[in-house]
């Protein structure tokens, strides 16, 4: 049976919704038209891995205190920032099943909205009086974005390989969400090396996501997904299907890949989508993916048994059989 969300999360509901309130709280402007923004990107918050994940560290490391809400929906608006921006990049329609910001009110107000969300975070952020916080969502925004550079650099760049390909999505999504485990295991007084094992889960937990959200544009459904897909073939950006098949494909189907590649528009997403269907590299990122989720379970050991730590354990195992 598929895990839902709400089953993961009803052990900490009343601290999502507390975390929730604090984002709200924290946006509100006295102009309406920031407001009106500020209400439809509320919109996007998902799955709401991140806050999730850091306050079910807490829970597992001892107890969830008042900084954690703070910090909870920080990281949240430091990665709808992200969201927003990256719609931008893609020229995306559609977020959690509604018109991105950049569709309803263009490109300029969608950069100014995310800048709008990373100041609020780090204001928000130094309402708590230890700034080891701010130092290290700063930096993991930083490696963020170095990883989001760098994706943009390769676009169209068929010789990208395996590793370059992971040490990309370690930047963009893994940093983030490997602070988070860090900061619920920090606030909640944990021993370093389980602050470190925290960090390590979440590294591994983002790694294995991302892999399995470049599946999912390639083989998911979009109603399904509720968002836009097909958009990294055709903005020119290698995953980790299309590397190895680039690498491992026999001549006849490379040459026949790359004819793909030079198609435009809904022609390549079809084309190469139908190439991928058909070969093992499907397959090859799946177990990449599975063997991330295992490295990321293998680091619970470091917790005491909780039933925290337990839906940290099925919160892995969502990830690797999630459809949207």
């Amino acid at each position: 049976m598929m895990l839902k969300i709400a089953d993961l999360y009803s052990l900490i509901a009343e601290d999502i919704e507390r975390s929730a309130r604090l984002f709200r709280e924290a946006l509100a402007s006295d102009l309406p038209l920031i407001n009106d923004l500020c209400r439809h990107v509320d919109q996007f918050h998902g799955k709401r891995l991140r806050p999730a994940l850091l306050l079910l560290v807490a829970k597992a490391c001892g107890g969830i205190r008042p900084a954690h809400h703070t910090l909870a929906a920080v990281v949240e608006m430091v990665h709808i920032a992200t969201l927003v921006h990256d719609d931008v990049l893609d020229e995306a329609d559609i977020r959690r099943r509604s018109a991105t910001v950049n569709r309803l009110w263009g490109t300029e107000r969608s950069v100014l909205l995310g800048d709008y969300l990373f100041s609020h975070a780090y204001r928000l952020c130094s309402t708590l009086d230890s700034q080891d916080a701010a130092l290290l969502i700063a930096q993991s925004a930083v490696t963020v974005c170095e990883g989001e550079m760098t994706q943009v650099a390769n676009r169209e760049n068929h010789a990208l390989s395996d590793a370059e390909y992971m040490d990309i999505i370690a930047r963009k999504t893994a940093a983030l969400i490997g602070v988070c485990g860090r900061l619920g295991a920090l606030y909640a007084g944990a021993a370093p090396g389980v602050t470190q094992a925290m960090r390590e889960y979440g590294e591994s937990l983002g790694i294995a996501f991302q892999i399995t959200d470049d599946l999912l544009d390639l083989t998911g459904d979009e109603a399904e997904a509720g968002k836009s897909l097909g958009l990294d073939i055709d903005k020119g950006k290698l995953t980790l299907p299309l590397i190895h098949y680039l690498r491992t494909a026999p001549s006849v189907q490379r040459q026949e890949m790359q004819r793909a590649l030079r198609a435009t528009g809904a022609e390549r997403v079809r084309m190469v989508a139908a190439l991928l269907a058909d070969s093992p590299s499907v397959a090859f990122a799946q177990e990449a993916a599975e063997a991330h989720i295992n490295r990321a379970i293998e680091q619970l050991a470091h917790l005491p048994p909780s039933d925290a730590r337990e839906c940290l354990r099925a919160m892995a195992e969502f990830v690797a059989a999630r459809r949207y």
